[in-house]
């Protein structure tokens, strides 16, 4: 499994619309959206899993976490998801792994991201930091992740 930075000029672009948008998870077709409208910082991100030349999951480097704004906590890493078909081959542990690389790169020293799930990102060195009630999607809990 390869985890690509992909961007416009990528030939994955395209098929990562494709997969978002006709993904199980409906932030999928969000992230299809903002794609094509070209909705991403300099410094943005989309990183991509690549196995047998078929897209198995992404997440999203960037400034906004889309949540409350008396949380001023930035950047995140967002909008993790991995196919079903490749779910328990630690898909997610490495996207993220290669987002905290960027994250490095960039000289950060803290990362976010935010969930719903309990228990998951944890075991990836995360630390639950707030409860929030979401302005989209079910995500209601900030982690933060020293870098």
């Amino acid at each position: 499994m390869e985890i690509i930075l992909v961007n416009e000029n990528e030939p994955y672009w395209d098929k990562l619309i494709a997969f978002s948008r006709n993904c199980s998870w409906n932030p999928g077709k969000n992230l299809a959206n903002r794609m094509e409208k070209h909705d991403f910082k300099d410094k943005e991100q989309i990183f991509v899993a690549i196995e047998a030349n078929q897209i198995a999951g992404f997440c999203v480097f960037e400034e906004n976490g889309y949540i409350p704004p008396e949380y001023n906590y930035h950047p995140f890493i967002n909008l993790v998801f991995v196919d079903e078909s490749y779910r328990g081959k630690r898909v997610s542990e490495k996207l993220i792994e290669k987002a905290l690389s960027y994250g490095k790169e960039l000289g950060l020293n803290k990362v976010y991201l935010k969930s719903e799930h309990r228990g998951l990102y944890e075991k990836y060195g995360f630390k639950k930091i707030a409860d929030f009630t979401p302005i989209v999607g079910l995500a209601d809990q900030i982690f933060e992740k020293n870098i």
